[in-house]
């Protein structure tokens, strides 16, 4: 009979006898260097492939209609709106979680997951629920790159917005060209987030009134713009969306637990963070001063404090770069949400997906276009207000595929996440009664 080979192995399997520096004879000690820090660099480098997802839905949230909003916020009703961010974050947090552990343990797509769980026609909904609501962006999308550039070079917006979505569309269709454009957009955009840290320290704002602003409040006239902070800040198309991004990246369960701490929680938390920050510089420079229909120059002076003239330079391109980078990933899911919506290929090589991605970016061209002379912010906050109108059936459905035990096992929701999930519920269906009283 054949013994057990019980020489002592390495995790990959190799012998420990064969390793070097570990003869029986004359054992090594370990160099702290080699034994140390190869060690930390992989686990760094781990932790930084399962960084992706969470900040690529962060970046999406933070572009022209946030920062609209959010300097509107602040510039009319002061530090009183902050609440809504904070809330909006720990929310967007629960929902995006529940997206990334739906994407770890299925199959397929979230969309056609919730086909073989609740149905084809359910799953097309929620595919063609996003799809609408992708049109909304695209709209403040449009407007915010036009806007942008025309602030710094002059001309008229509408013909930097159709510029723009001509630059988009040959983008999308040349990868490697989009990848170096992404990089100098987020540069950009970088930059105007350090402005606005910078002039959030520098204006001296009321750190006391800012932390009272955290306690809920509602100022009487917010109207169309508080509907718009939730529907920025709480986007559960966006948190929808992360599930695809999920497995885009191939997520394992027992990535699940580091994924939360280096991806989930900081890629929600950061845009929060900054979108509170643009509140408070803008209640410092403008406080009182906002006007319902402020243009984008009147916002841009937000910067002036810490950089003059130059500062409205940076605002503008920062602005340009959100807009122009959230046009990019706005339409890539809708084109993709739609064809999968539809149960047609959802591969963004399909003809049909690239198809939906062009009509994405024409909606947004032609309703600037069609807008002619309206305000450009109030079009941007109206259009971000109107994409909480499906958001109710997204998250019902994340919340009943979540709660699953076949499909969950243990990773289902817990009473607790229930609770969270709940009261996110309960806010995105008031927002959507607000905005239909608003509107009426």
């Amino acid at each position: 009979m054949d013994m057990p080979d019980t020489t002592p192995t390495s995790p990959t399997g190799t012998p420990a006898e064969s390793r070097p520096g570990n003869s029986s004879e004359h054992p090594a000690p370990p160099h702290p260097d080699a034994a140390a820090h190869p060690g930390r660099r992989a686990t760094a480098m781990r932790l930084l492939a399962l960084m992706g997802p969470a900040f690529v839905v962060g970046a999406w949230q933070f572009g022209p209609g946030n920062l609209t909003s959010a300097v509107q916020a602040g510039s009319r009703f002061g530090y009183s709106l902050i609440w809504v961010i904070a809330i909006s974050t720990v929310l967007m947090i629960a929902f995006t979680d529940m997206s990334v552990r739906i994407a770890i343990v299925s199959r397929d797509s979230v969309v056609e997951t919730v086909k073989q769980t609740l149905g084809r026609i359910t799953g097309s909904a929620a595919g063609l629920g996003v799809f609408a609501i992708t049109l909304m962006f695209a709209v403040g999308n449009a407007v915010g790159s036009g806007l942008g550039l025309s602030l710094v070079f002059g001309g008229s917006p509408m013909w930097w917005t159709l510029a723009c979505t001509a630059v988009v569309a040959s983008v999308l269709f040349a990868r490697r060209l989009y990848g170096v454009i992404e990089k100098i957009l987020l540069a950009v955009v970088v930059i105007m987030g350090i402005s606005f840290v910078a002039t959030a320290i520098l204006s001296r704002p009321d750190w006391t009134g800012a932390a009272a602003g955290l306690l809920p409040n509602l100022p009487a006239g917010t109207g169309l713009l508080l509907v718009a902070l939730v529907g920025t800040n709480f986007s559960i198309n966006a948190a929808f969306y992360t599930g695809y991004a999920s497995r885009e990246r191939g997520l394992r369960r027992d990535q699940y637990r580091e994924t939360t701490l280096v991806d989930t929680i900081p890629g929600i938390v950061a845009p929060g963070v900054m979108t509170a920050l643009v509140i408070v510089a803008a209640a410092a420079v403008l406080g009182g001063s906002g006007q319902e229909g402020a243009s984008l120059a009147q916002l841009a002076g937000v910067l002036e404090p810490i950089a003059g003239d130059t500062g409205r330079i940076i605002f503008a391109l920062g602005f340009f770069g959100a807009a122009f980078s959230s046009m990019i990933a706005n339409a890539t899911a809708g084109g993709t949400l739609l064809a999968d919506g539809l149960g047609w290929d959802n591969r963004l090589s399909s003809r049909r997906v690239r198809l939906g991605i062009l009509g994405v970016l024409a909606f947004g061209a032609i309703v600037t276009v069609a807008a002619g002379g309206a305000s450009p912010v109030q079009l941007i906050i109206g259009a971000q207000a109107l994409t909480v109108v499906v958001a109710p059936l997204l998250g019902v459905l994340l919340v009943i595929l979540a709660n699953n035990r076949r499909l969950m096992g243990d990773l289902r929701n817990t009473w607790w996440q229930n609770a969270i999930t709940a009261v996110g519920l309960v806010a995105i269906l008031a927002t959507c009664v607000r905005l239909v009283t608003t509107l009426i």
